[in-house]
């Protein structure tokens, strides 16, 4: 099971971003745990995932959390996040992956 992390500032901008990548996930046929936590949540569930994707909101800690952790991670795609785009976010995080 592939694990990905979301992170904003609140936790709520990106809900309906996991829904719409749980949804992608699923029509594949990747089983996937998706969820999505405040900026203050972070660091505490950053081990838990495979990746990380952050909110453009938070591009100026991305260096800082890059530093705790060995986890992959990277600011989500300016139009995917705009739009919502569960597909092209999911491929994000699957490329990351490796």
């Amino acid at each position: 099971m592939k694990k990905i992390l979301l992170a904003c500032s609140s936790g709520m901008s990106t809900s309906l971003l996991v829904t719409k990548m749980k949804d992608h996930a699923t029509s594949i046929g990747d089983e996937a745990k998706i969820w999505a936590v405040g900026q203050d949540q972070v660091v505490t569930e950053m081990d838990e995932a495979d990746v990380i994707l952050i909110g453009p909101q938070m591009r100026f800690l991305l260096d800082k959390l890059k530093a705790q952790t060995s986890t992959p991670i990277e600011v989500i795609d300016m139009m995917a996040y705009g739009t919502a785009n569960g597909k092209a976010a999911y491929e994000q995080a699957m490329k990351l992956m490796g």
